[in-house]
């Protein structure tokens, strides 16, 4: 049975298809769901920081399940999405109950789009990694597979790294400069690869040039077969769900810093470096991603056998209330400036 637990994770497109199905306040199925039930259920299960026996790790690592249950996401996601389109185009809803819609299907790419598509991500082989792409494609942020794997791993907790949010900036203020500094460092990415491979600008290996014909093209796709309304509003679902995965990337390393060495370089990514969360039901709902610290200090590490580190800090809360809370800038620093450890705080050197 605990084989199956991740199984859970498919609760949240349970509550989207209620969502997309419904009309009135059931438009807003997975965003209750969400951010009131999940919470609610994390608070009364608690905490689990038990880790996997070596034997336990090696076992469930090759363990085919676990692979297939994020491969499922694919036509699940696709499948709901052309459902929600489909009733966008064919029906007939009060301005309220689209932006019910809207935010229920920019969660539901942000969680078992986005995630799936980041755990699939950081896998070598081929299929995966397709996934991961077509995954990103809806949500309008294809360049993020680049700049996370190549820029973010390599750059987190320092001034470099856009997805790091700085001790006392706001999450609205985030939003705006990771989403931009992402992209362009994404470019710069590409294009030193480009020059290390001795390739022109226009090659079939410039993945971002690719990212900027395939997302236009499902966008006019779905003008094609819906209309340019139903386009219009697959595009800001889109928007939203990258805004949601931009809420997750405040949360995670918001105030934590990279000091450097004497040699002038910044210190080894360390568990210390993302904030993580062993609430249990928040865990196995986005697939072990809460265990943030683990996955950054070994990226390479499936999302089913990464541990808990007792050095890492602790968000007081789950990832779902977290976002929630990261939502009122005064509360969130009234809550979370005191757990950010002294020696990173910006102001620690003048004392």
């Amino acid at each position: 049975m605990k084989d199956i637990k991740y199984l859970f994770a498919y609760t949240v497109p349970l509550a989207a298809y209620m969502s997309f199905m419904g009309t009135g306040i059931w438009t807003y199925a997975l965003v209750i769901y969400a951010f009131i039930f999940i919470p609610f259920l994390d608070v009364v299960t608690g905490e689990g920081d038990r880790n996997l026996s070596d034997d336990d790790a090696q076992y469930k690592k090759t363990k085919w399940i676990f692979d297939w249950m994020l491969y499922v996401n694919l036509p699940l996601v696709f499948g709901l999405l052309f459902l929600l389109l489909s009733n966008i185009h064919g029906g007939e809803y009060a301005p309220y109950e689209l932006v019910g819609l809207a935010l229920s299907g920019g969660i539901l790419l942000a969680t078992n789009g986005i995630n799936v598509a980041h755990e699939l991500g950081h896998r070598a082989p081929y299929f995966e990694r397709f996934i991961s792409k077509a995954l990103y494609v809806p949500c309008l942020y294809m360049h993020f597979y680049i700049e996370h794997n190549f820029g973010h791993h390599i750059h987190v907790a320092t001034p470099e790294d856009g997805a790091t949010a700085k001790y006392n900036q706001n999450l609205y203020s985030f939003w705006v400069s990771s989403v931009f500094k992402q992209y362009v460092h994404a470019w710069k990415l590409q294009f030193q690869l480009l020059e290390r491979q001795k390739l022109p600008f226009v090659s079939v290996k410039n993945d971002m040039l690719w990212y900027h014909v395939i997302q236009p093209l499902y966008l006019v796709a779905v003008g094609v077969v819906f209309s340019t309304e139903t386009a219009l509003f697959a595009a800001g679902v889109g928007v939203i769900s990258f805004l949601f995965l931009e809420s997750i990337n405040y949360i995670e390393h918001y105030g934590l810093r990279r000091m450097k060495t004497a040699s002038g370089r910044y210190e080894r990514v360390q568990p210390h470096h993302s904030w993580n969360s062993d609430f249990n039901v928040g865990r196995i709902a986005l697939y072990e991603l809460t265990r943030h610290s683990d996955h950054h200090f070994k990226s390479s590490k499936k999302y089913q056998t990464l541990n808990s580190h007792q050095e890492s800090p602790q968000l007081p809360l789950g990832y779902p209330a977290s976002i929630l809370l990261s939502f009122f800038p005064p509360l969130w620093f009234y809550v979370m400036n005191p757990r950010v450890p002294a020696a990173m705080k910006p102001d620690y050197a003048s004392h």
